[in-house]
C-alpha cells in the first residue's frame, strides 16, 4: 500500500480548516476513510480527490456581449 494515511488533524491542516470539518465529512460519508481499530484515517489521494471534485472554476466573461 503506497497511499499515506492521514489523521483527521492532518487533513484539517491540509484543507485549512478545523478538525471538525473532516470529522463531519467522515460522519456524512462524503470522503473515503479507513478504520484502523478505533482510529480513523483518510488516504491522502482521497483528500486530493475531494479537493479536485469540489473546486469551482471561475466564470469567464466576455466584454461587449450581453449575458
Amino acid at each position: 500500500m503506497s497511499a499515506r494515511l492521514l489523521t483527521v488533524d492532518q487533513v484539517a491542516e491540509l484543507l485549512g480548516t478545523s478538525a471538525r470539518f473532516p470529522r463531519r465529512l467522515i460522519e456524512e460519508r462524503r470522503i473515503t476513510f479507513v478504520k484502523v481499530g478505533r482510529h480513523v484515517r483518510i488516504p491522502e489521494p482521497a483528500v486530493h480527490e475531494y479537493i479536485e471534485t469540489h473546486t469551482v472554476q471561475p466564470i469567464v466573461r466576455r466584454f461587449g456581449k450581453a449575458a
